[in-house]
């Protein structure tokens, strides 16, 4: 814990400076590190470069004219395919899939129907090493999009949590663990720890790393944060979860969740694709993934 207030500490002093402003100006950050709402009801993008690693953030303020919807291929496809296929004006890459069978490994709904169900994956399911943890793999956290009377709501939920009251679920893309308001990586399986042993930790939590991630502020804008690394440090670039959550949480995020990273993640804006993960020589690991968030424009504005 006191690692992450540490690193929150030091990025507010820092600033998270901007790369650059390709598209309008970001307001100041104020002395609290966090970043004011932007004015215009339109989405918003920024690159930070920080010492270990380049993030892209892409706001998309609540009650604004584009949605976040999840995208599921049979078969892996690049974030560029899903992005132009769908006419989206953004993407980041998805939810955990099997690259040898490409089957999800995380849920997917989409007009609510179940499109992807990882109960369904037999090499999941019948891999020994995962048996005695796979109730807490089949209840992680998802990203979803609810319709609650006239009004499009976005929330972060485990899996086997019922919609609130009143609402409806429309969409849904699992990842994990949640990062926001508080870590949950052994509550979903992804971190085991034995007589003060870790021996479970498949995503290197502690770790720098590409990473991708999803989070909600407090007034419902939506923040989807690529970190990238840094091709003349391939082995030691990136963030750790507990460093991606704290850079978060500075941005005004309160809930959050992680999405697959390392080699699948990626990020798509307006034409122009952007990788996370480099290998051993500095160059950009370009993989195909199975599902991705989708951010399209509609014709009308949601409370």
């Amino acid at each position: 814990m006191r690692k992450i207030l540490g690193l929150g500490l030091i990025l507010i002093g820092l600033g998270v400076l901007p790369l650059y402003k390709p598209h309008q100006k970001r307001p100041d950050a104020p002395s609290s590190g966090v970043l004011p709402t932007p004015p215009e009801k339109d989405i918003h993008y920024d690159s930070y470069r920080l010492d270990q690693s380049v993030v892209h953030t892409l706001w998309i303020p609540a009650g604004s004219r584009f949605l976040v919807t999840p995208a599921l291929s049979p078969q892996l496809s690049t974030l560029e395919n899903f992005a132009q296929k769908q006419q989206a004006v953004a993407a980041i890459n998805g939810g955990f899939f099997d690259p040898q069978n490409q089957k999800s490994n995380s849920y997917i709904v989409r007009q609510g129907v179940l499109e992807a169900d990882p109960s369904l994956n037999e090499r999941m399911m019948n891999n020994p090493n995962l048996a005695p943890y796979l109730q807490k793999i089949l209840n992680r956290s998802e990203f979803r999009q609810y319709r609650c009377g006239q009004t499009i709501r976005y929330d972060i939920a485990l899996h086997a949590e019922p919609p609130p009251p009143g609402c409806q679920l429309v969409h849904a893309l699992g990842g994990g663990p949640r990062l926001l308001p508080e870590m949950s990586l052994v509550q979903e399986g992804f971190l085991v720890v034995a007589n003060g042993k870790v021996i479970r930790d498949p995503l290197g939590s502690n770790q720098p790393n590409a990473r991708s991630a999803v989070g909600i502020t407090h007034d419902g804008s939506i923040v989807l944060v690529m970190v990238a690394q840094k091709p003349e440090a391939p082995t030691s670039s990136g963030m750790s979860l507990p460093a991606l959550a704290a850079f978060m949480k500075t941005l005004g995020v309160e809930k959050a969740i992680n999405l697959d990273g390392g080699s699948s993640s990626s990020f798509y804006y307006k034409g122009e694709s952007f990788y996370g993960k480099v290998n051993e020589k500095g160059n950009w690991v370009r993989r195909q993934v199975k599902s991705v968030l989708l951010i399209q424009q509609t014709t009308g504005n949601f409370k």
